[in-house]
């Protein structure tokens, strides 16, 4: 069984003495493996990953998204961002948007934010109660298990741990900095007065998951990007993956 996962103690910040630029190669390094790898897994056809990108505003989804991933073919891959529910959406299960979007055999998807969303989001505002937040983590468990036992589908599931202190800077940066405007949010701001609620929701959530989550500390860009990349590339190692060799009959002689 998994130790618990208590966010306090974890850190934010890669380990001392890491050499910035060094951690920067050995990142390219890894993601053009997995751009390879990738090929592999989806010629072979055999398996499919699904990657989930789950933090707080301004974490890093995106940027990891982008850096683990750009030597990854985008007819091999797909992101999907979990926003607010549209009101279709809302007219059905939680789970309805999501399970269209899992990836085929030999596919790679990538959630920038996921199903957890509805975990969350309105845990935190209290628009469901406990004993609903406890049905749908057992759902969450319940259709993870279903990709993996039913189409080969290994799940990574990152928490990016950034720092409150952090958060701030980079929510102020999209202010200041006018090439960062447009991802500037006023909502942003008002979801950051309920860290501790969303930090205490995030340890519960994780820590109620049959797929053990993977905290990653995401103050430090450069740190940030390796780590995933690291995680990414010994999962499809782990796999394996193989070109299929081509059958052919020897042509009959004119």
């Amino acid at each position: 069984m998994a130790a618990k996962i208590n966010i306090n103690k974890l850190s934010t910040r890669a380990p001392k003495g890491l050499d910035k630029d060094e951690y920067k190669e050995k990142r390219i390094e890894l993601t053009k493996e997995i751009g390879e790898l990738a090929t592999k897994m989806f010629a072979e056809r055999k398996h499919s990953l699904l990657v989930v990108l789950q933090g707080m505003d301004s974490s890093g989804k995106d940027g990891v998204a982008r850096k683990v991933f750009q030597y990854v073919s985008p007819s091999m891959c797909s992101a999907k961002s979990f926003g607010k529910p549209t009101d279709e959406e809302f007219a059905h299960d939680f789970l309805w948007r999501v399970h269209p979007h899992a990836p085929a055999k030999g596919k790679t998807s990538i959630f920038i934010r996921s199903h957890y969303e509805d975990v969350l989001i309105q845990r935190v505002h209290k628009w469901i109660d406990g004993r609903r937040v406890t049905a749908r983590i057992n759902a969450i468990n319940a259709w993870e298990e279903l990709l993996k036992v039913d189409n080969n589908t290994t799940i990574l599931k990152f928490f990016l741990n950034l720092s409150y202190e952090k958060q701030g800077e980079k929510l102020q940066e999209r202010i200041d900095d006018p090439e960062r405007n447009w991802k500037h949010k006023d909502g942003d701001w008002s979801e950051r007065k309920h860290w501790k609620a969303y930090m205490s929701a995030y340890q519960d959530a994780m820590n109620r998951s049959k797929i053990p989550w993977i905290p990653v500390p995401a103050d430090q860009r450069w740190y940030r990007d390796y780590f995933v990349a690291n995680e990414v590339h010994k999962a499809l190692k782990k796999l394996n993956p193989k070109y299929p060799i081509l059958k052919t009959e020897t042509p009959e002689k004119l």
